[in-house]
């Protein structure tokens, strides 16, 4: 019911948010949909933020086990 009424209804929650510049804080940027998104924290700043940084992204987060709130077995 809750994230009906948000403005990101009908929308997929994020599976990946990317935060440059240092900052390991979501600044209270879309709590609810973030429950499950994975973080990657870069220190560079967003002009800086390129293509080879992307895939730096992207291999760490293919690299995590995603456990959706569930338990290591």
């Amino acid at each position: 019911m809750i994230s009906d009424n948000l403005d990101t209804s009908g929308m997929p929650d994020p599976d990946l948010l990317i935060r440059t510049g240092g900052e390991e804080r979501i600044s209270n940027f879309l709590p609810w949909q973030l429950a499950y998104t994975e973080f990657y924290f870069t220190g560079l700043n967003w002009p800086d933020f390129d293509e080879n940084e992307l895939v730096k992204a992207i291999k760490k987060f293919n690299g995590r086990e995603r456990r959706f709130g569930g338990v290591l077995k």
